[in-house]
């Protein structure tokens, strides 16, 4: 697993999943072959990288770009030069501010920001144990964990997304490991839930990894075979499998929904039998359709994120394990691109995060030492 793909599991960790834990860089001039059309633009468009300061510079270091409200707010979260997280809020004017939550002291993560600026995130306690926050926009952090939530290290509560009414999905660790996910209202209230058919066992369960407008909740659950599948809670709390036909059903495989927009189209990722990695997207009547980007190999196909308009964007890796990003239209078309700085060894490349409804892109690419640097893309 590469550095970039442990950086992202390192600070969110669900059931059993095989591969990777999702996610997501710069300044260029002109020239860059991505097709606007891809992004229903006519203009070439703006790639802006950017890093925090105090971000370290070297391997498995730097600033990762998690995701970015319609007004062009992003957050993410930094890695210091001794390895600690911090996390970061950036307004559409450049300026960044870094913050770590109260009792943060093995590190702080900015994980997703609503049309308000309001963030969700997680923190690592000094046993390393997690903990839930969500920061005001004017910097009021409020730290909670959901009830029955593990205080073993590296466990504890995690964090899917917020929407814009401050509703927040996320997932937790019980005392025997099995994960339950939950949603948590802006005043406080905690609901948890599981999907029909999730595991009881370690590292099974239910994880809920997005949230929508109307309250829906998208995820994966693994049962008790290891498998994975992917689910879909109504804000009523009807909760909807689904899986693609062909995904693998061994240990490991299977489907995970990881975005959902306001029309509630579900884009996300599965494993077939030979473990490579598929995007497909789901609309909210339940049809189905599934892609590869072109010249994927290495371990496949990514998806990170949807806007409203349909538009899915994510990441692939070439034949020699590189990672390049695309972006999908609602038609199918797909436009590949690759950063600028970008380092072109295996484990290196770009890794876009969040799409939002301009179709601006946020995310963060590997460089040639594996330092990472967040980055734009303005349409």
């Amino acid at each position: 697993m590469n550095l970039a793909i442990r950086a992202l599991q390192g600070m969110q960790a669900g059931p059993r999943v095989a591969g990777r834990r999702f996610a997501g860089d710069m300044v260029l001039g002109a020239c860059l072959l991505f097709a606007t059309a891809a992004l229903a633009q006519q203009t070439a468009p703006t790639f802006t990288t950017f890093d925090a300061p105090g971000a370290g510079t070297g391997a498995g270091l730097g600033t990762l770009g998690l995701d970015m409200n319609s007004a062009g707010t992003v957050t993410g979260w930094y890695a210091d030069s001794s390895g600690l997280s911090h996390g970061f809020v950036r307004d559409p004017s450049g300026a960044l501010t870094t913050f770590d939550a109260p009792g943060g002291d093995q590190g702080t993560v900015g994980l997703s920001i609503n049309r308000a600026g309001t963030i969700a995130g997680h923190y690592y306690d000094a046993n390393f144990v997690d903990h839930g926050f969500v920061r005001a926009a004017g910097g009021a952090i409020t730290a909670f964990d959901a009830v029955g939530a593990s205080a073993t290290p590296f466990l504890g509560t995690f964090i899917g997304g917020i929407n814009a009414v401050g509703t927040v999905a996320g997932y937790y660790f019980d005392a025997g490991v099995v994960c339950h996910s939950f949603v948590r209202m802006a005043d406080g209230t905690i609901t948890a839930f599981d999907a029909p058919g999730g595991g009881t066992g370690a590292h099974q369960g239910t994880a809920g990894l997005a949230i929508n407008a109307a309250g829906a909740v998208t995820g994966y659950y693994t049962d008790a075979s290891n498998v994975n599948h992917g689910f879909v809670r109504a804000s009523d709390g009807v909760i909807t499998g689904f899986d693609v036909t062909v995904a693998g059903n061994a240990s490991g495989q299977g489907t995970v929904g990881f975005a959902i927009n306001a029309a509630g189209a579900i884009a996300g990722n599965y494993l077939d039998a030979d473990n490579l990695s598929h995007g497909f997207v789901r609309d909210s009547g339940g049809g189905m359709a599934t892609f590869t980007a072109p010249n994927a190999g290495g371990s496949g196909t990514f998806a990170s994120g949807i806007d409203a308009a349909g538009f899915i964007t994510g990441y692939y890796t070439d034949a020699s394990s590189v990672y390049h990003a695309y972006v999908r239209a609602k038609n199918g078309a797909m436009t590949t691109f690759q950063a600028p700085g970008a380092g072109a060894n295996t484990g290196q490349g770009v890794f876009p995060s969040a799409i939002n409804d301009s179709g601006s892109i946020v995310g963060f690419y590997a460089d040639a030492r594996d330092g990472f640097r967040a980055f734009l893309l303005t349409p």
